[in-house]
């Protein structure tokens, strides 16, 4: 699998980040299974969150085994520092490991967040305490609106994070604000020699109302291996400033994205956007966020 540098951080980071969402409400086994399953495909960026549900504690029992061959980032959702630093330590004990790699402000998603995140007594405190005792090597943000890259160009300018994870995929470029912002948004990033990452590159729309929800993601994934390589195709070969996109949370569309990986090499970015336009029902997944 390709391997791209995370910014000043300087790992070589397989470009399909493990988005271990998916391990959030799965039992051992079947986590366990996923793992491997990325680990065996090349990927070496494992992303989790003490948000996901049970997800840290279906790493954790893998720590052991795998921890020096990955690079490993949790988050902390926490706002206040006293709340932050308690969440970074539950987190390394469900982890099973005495620090992370990258501790990133999870779902800074508009201004008012990232006052409480980045305010006095805010959570990046609590997360510069750890990065200074050795508890996590790097400091980054998240967030999933469609205002995300505008907010965390912002946070870029409050404070210098190591890392950035924001949304994008085809159907987002398509709006004129959206791409402006995001633009504004990896000029930042260059500026300050930041690891970019991206996320939702699969998302297809909203579930509709009374649809029978057939995955565990909040937004109807593409699932035809058509759309997902050219989903992929379109991210990873015309977007040279991203590391990586995390991998859909939901373990069975795992295979279909390293799948993707490997036949993107031949799709240019222009090809991928004529196949995406074929949907139909292809919508930003933020008109409507359940969560």
């Amino acid at each position: 699998m390709e391997t791209r540098r995370l910014g000043r951080l300087e790992h070589q980071s397989s470009v399909l980040i493990y988005g271990a969402a998916s391990l959030g409400g799965v039992d051992q086994d079947r986590a366990d299974a996923s793992i491997q399953e990325a680990l065996d495909a090349g990927i070496n960026h494992f992303d989790v969150a003490a948000d996901y549900g049970d997800a840290e504690l279906r790493l954790g029992p893998r720590m052991g085994e795998i921890r020096d061959r990955i690079f490993l980032a949790t988050k902390t959702g926490r706002r206040t520092y006293d709340e932050a630093w308690a969440e970074i330590n539950r987190s390394l004990e469900r982890l099973q490991t005495d620090h992370v790699d990258l501790i990133q402000m999870h779902a800074v998603c508009d201004l008012e967040n990232l006052d409480l995140v980045t305010g006095k007594g805010g959570s990046l405190e609590a997360a510069i305490r750890a990065k200074e005792e050795g508890m996590v090597s790097a400091i980054g943000i998240t967030g999933h609106t469609d205002q995300a890259p505008s907010v965390h160009r912002e946070g870029l300018r409050r404070f210098d994070f190591d890392s950035v994870l924001t949304p994008l995929n085809y159907r987002l470029s398509t709006d004129p604000k959206y791409a402006d912002d995001y633009a504004e948004l990896v000029e930042a990033v260059k500026a300050s020699d930041a690891a970019l990452m991206v996320i939702k590159m699969i998302a297809r729309r909203n579930w509709r109302e009374g649809e029978e929800k057939s995955y565990d993601t909040w937004y109807r994934p593409f699932d035809e291996q058509r759309y997902v390589t050219a989903a992929t195709a379109w991210l990873l070969n015309g977007h040279p400033e991203i590391a990586g996109l995390a991998t859909a949370g939901e373990t069975r569309l795992l295979q279909q994205m390293i799948v993707a990986e490997k036949e993107r090499v031949d799709l240019s970015p222009e090809d991928a956007a004529a196949i995406l336009e074929e949907v139909q029902d292809y919508t930003s997944p933020f008109i409507d966020i359940p969560i």
